[in-house]
């Protein structure tokens, strides 16, 4: 049995909501203002025949849209998806009581993601590579990606190549494919370890292929070429199974906010640093201090900034910032520093700068709810909010970056 239903405004998590007599439901792949009837199940709806489409209803870029998951927003017109996806960060934000100056949106282009995080597994009939269908366990085979870029979705074949050999029968595991200057990293996970036949065989494969590196979380198997990927000016060896932006758009974005708003400090500080994605291109200008939990991710921000000439000092420390956050005296030689946490967020270490008395600080986010919790930390302890940048990264999908730029005098 059906149910009419009118679509009210949309979600945070980029579902349609409406009102019916058993509560609020959501309706994904609707938009607001539209009509529909749908099958409603525990708070969820499916669509079953839409009655009345929005003005801003567009024909989705992709074939694979509404049947894989990996999108929840092609349907939607240019700018309204944009000034949505930029009230996420407002709203975040605002519900905090927080004054600031949001920007515009940065904008994500199609086929630009070079980090793409495939579901897979072996079948019957081949190899399937794609994405869950949504809200589903189901596997969706996928022949094109509009988000991914292009060296990626040419290779899908070569992929499930790989995906046949690591086997794992019928239960799905993840492949993460990353582009690098050197060719395709990949990593497997959740396959159970290659035996060493399966090592052979996927050596091979990779040479003949002529990927840069096969690994098993962590663990290279293969690697010919090591994939390079660069911070700024420096070249950097990408460790496997290492964080990098979705985007190289995005990370220049970022990038020269963070740089921009710390120009002028002489000494600054950078945790949760990865790889360098910040810290090698604020070494440019001034002396670094990187901070990561991570040992291979020190590891190789630590050997990109000793191969290039002109960088400024840059130190490297491994620490567990949400165990042992810097402490506000530790952080009184510095005139400027940049944290960006995974969608957690950082309230320890929020707690202790705001007790500093750093003149600049950029807080980088992937989490605008953690971002605005961090945020009222910091406001309370006398910083000013000078601006807020949202970014998108994740194109159609309901994430987004945000980049809050702070002082204190």
């Amino acid at each position: 049995m059906s149910t009419r239903v009118t679509i009210e405004r949309m979600g945070a998590g980029g579902d349609g909501i409406a009102a019916t007599t058993a509560g609020s439901v959501y309706v994904p792949f609707s938009l607001p203002g539209e009509v529909a009837n749908v099958a409603l199940e525990n708070g969820r709806a499916t669509m079953m025949a839409l009655l009345e489409a929005s003005a801003e209803r567009i024909d989705p870029a992709c074939r694979h849209f509404e049947e894989c998951g990996g999108c929840a927003l092609q349907h939607w017109q240019d700018s309204a998806y944009q000034d949505w996806k930029r009230s996420l960060v407002q709203d975040a934000l605002g519900g905090r009581g927080l004054q600031f100056k949001l920007d515009p949106l940065v904008p994500c282009a199609p086929q630009s993601r070079r980090r793409a995080v495939f579901a897979v597994r072996t079948s019957d009939h081949g190899a399937v590579l794609g994405f869950n269908r949504h809200q589903s366990h189901e596997l969706i085979d996928i022949t094109e990606c509009a988000v991914t870029v292009p060296e990626i979705v040419s290779r899908l074949d070569d992929l499930r190549e790989v995906v046949a050999v690591l086997g794992g029968g019928m239960k799905p595991f993840k492949l993460t494919v990353t582009a690098t200057a050197s060719g395709l990293d990949i990593t497997a996970s959740g396959c159970g370890a290659p035996d060493a036949a399966k090592r052979h065989a996927l050596t091979n494969l990779v040479l003949k292929k002529g990927f840069a590196r096969l690994s098993f979380e962590g663990e290279i198997i293969v690697e010919p070429k090591k994939p390079l990927v660069h911070f700024g000016k420096v070249p950097v060896y990408l460790p496997a199974g290492g964080f990098l932006q979705a985007t190289v758009e995005a990370e220049e974005a970022m990038a020269a906010l963070v740089t921009g708003h710390l120009a002028k400090a002489k000494k600054t500080l950078d945790l949760f640093c990865g790889s360098g994605t910040f810290a090698l291109r604020m070494a440019e200008k001034s002396a670094v201090h990187a901070v990561e939990s991570e040992q291979v991710a020190i590891d190789a921000l630590d050997r990109g900034a000793r191969h290039v000439q002109g960088l400024k000092p840059v130190s490297v420390e491994r620490r567990d910032l949400f165990r042992r956050p810097f402490l506000a005296r530790e952080l009184a030689p510095y005139t400027g520093l940049v944290f960006d946490p995974p969608r957690a967020g950082a309230e320890a270490q929020a707690i202790e700068i705001a007790k500093s008395n750093v003149p600049k600080v950029a807080a980088v986010s992937c989490n605008p709810v953690t971002l605005g919790r961090d945020l009222s930390i910091l406001v309370k302890g006398g910083y000013k909010i000078d601006r807020v940048v949202p970014i998108d990264q994740f194109l159609w999908s309901s994430h987004v970056e945000a980049v809050a730029l702070l002082s204190k005098k």
